[in-house]
């Protein structure tokens, strides 16, 4: 379950309508040019190469019971339970040696946001769906949310405790992206998970991520040791690589009541649920953006994001967003630019920044940064749900905040 980069250039195009199986000219659509050197033997590369080929190379991989009898649940899913080579109808393939997935993406128009730039849900539901595609060419999977047979047959779940991401530049519509994920050790009972996102064209790098993750009971819903049986399964999927280099894990602090920023009520719908049955991780970055002021969003586009996930948000949870401006991003300029600003303004940087609009264009064009704090109503007090930090640049040179 890992994988990185390596100096391949692959250009993968896959057709998966089951109406060009007998159209031999449509059939050549499904080709894979690879420049350089691959693990991939040509008899994998003819398995992406013919659609008709592929279809029947999968299904018979695919998990049959003892009894011999394959239920339509079964059927439609085609579950590999051997290591897959090329994946055709999600266009990603195994590399670096066997043990690496990359995912080949076109950036659709319901991915990107009014400035024709993918939105940064569109990118993590990205992440979450290359990691467990990964995991079903593995032949790992079980008939869960990314977990193994071994995991199954221990009712464990995996759940993220932290995640970082980098985004130097954002996919725009119609762009192709390569995703390349792979999987490392973390501790004793836990699994790291990295992702990079490159430009098919150009090979620039967009972003970086990486992430945590352990194991939960999926019904006592309490974290777990990690299982022999299910590190054998895993652990031959392991390497060293890292997406970003972290040496001293930053360290988020606690927003409390006083938070400039508040947003109230935030409910979790039946649809924001995932198969595990706890609020999917991607919704906890929109409730923590909804604070963020609209006017700063307009002039600033997010370049980093640190999540530390606290416990599990449930449905019937109502949920409080809290986020204050992160007043060491403002003073990176230096004293120089304190004093100027602290004589304009006359009060707290944090608090005024967005009241005296041309403040925050006028003197500084750097990172911004933002903390934030997701959090609901207990018995006694309010329970943490996820801390954040993000980091954000300007979007032009010239900021100007309007009213």
């Amino acid at each position: 379950m890992a994988s990185f980069y390596c100096p391949v250039s692959c250009s993968i195009r896959c057709c998966s309508n089951r109406d060009n199986l007998d159209d031999p000219n449509k059939q050549k659509m499904n080709s894979v040019k690879i420049h350089g050197t691959s693990a991939m033997s040509a008899a994998n590369l003819d398995l992406l190469s013919q659609t008709a080929g592929a279809t029947t190379a999968l299904t018979s991989v695919a998990s049959v019971p003892e009894n011999g009898h394959i239920t339509k649940e079964q059927l439609r899913q085609n579950i590999p339970t051997k290591k897959q080579s090329v994946d055709p109808y999600r266009q990603g393939l195994i590399i670096e040696g066997g043990v690496g997935y990359r995912q080949t993406v076109v950036t659709r128009s319901y991915e990107v946001g009014p400035d024709k730039t993918a939105t940064l849900e569109s990118i993590l539901n990205l992440l979450q769906e290359t990691a467990l595609n990964h995991v079903w060419v593995s032949g790992l999977l079980g008939n869960g949310f990314g977990a193994t047979h071994g995991m199954m047959r221990n009712n464990l779940i995996w759940v993220v405790t932290r995640m970082q991401a980098q985004l130097d530049q954002y996919p725009i519509w119609g762009e192709v992206i390569e995703i390349d994920t792979w999987v490392g050790e973390s501790g004793k009972n836990g699994m790291r998970r990295d992702w990079l996102i490159r430009s098919h064209a150009t090979g620039q790098i967009f972003a970086r991520a990486t992430s945590t993750w352990v194991m939960m009971n999926q019904q006592t819903r309490r974290l777990s040791k990690m299982p022999e049986e299910v590190r054998a399964e895993i652990s031959p999927w392991f390497i060293e690589k890292q997406a970003i280099k972290e040496n001293v894990p930053e360290k988020i602090v606690k927003l409390d009541d006083k938070a400039k920023y508040v947003k109230s009520n935030l409910k979790p719908k039946r649809s924001d649920l995932d198969m595990n049955h706890h609020v999917n991780n991607v919704k906890y970055v929109k409730w923590m953006l909804e604070a963020v002021p609209d006017q700063f969003l307009e002039s600033y586009q997010l370049s980093s994001i640190i999540l530390e996930y606290r416990r599990e948000c449930r449905s019937s949870d109502i949920v409080q967003s809290l986020c204050e401006l992160d007043e060491a991003t403002i003073l990176k300029g230096g004293q120089q630019q304190l004093n100027e600003i602290n004589l304009l303004n006359g009060f707290s940087l944090a608090s005024g920044i967005l009241d005296n609009h041309v403040l925050l264009g006028s003197f500084h064009k750097e990172t911004l940064g933002y903390t934030h704090l997701l959090q609901v109503k207990g018995n006694r007090k309010y329970e943490e749900i996820v801390r954040g930090s993000t980091r954000w640049r300007p979007k032009h040179s010239a900021i100007s905040f309007t009213s």
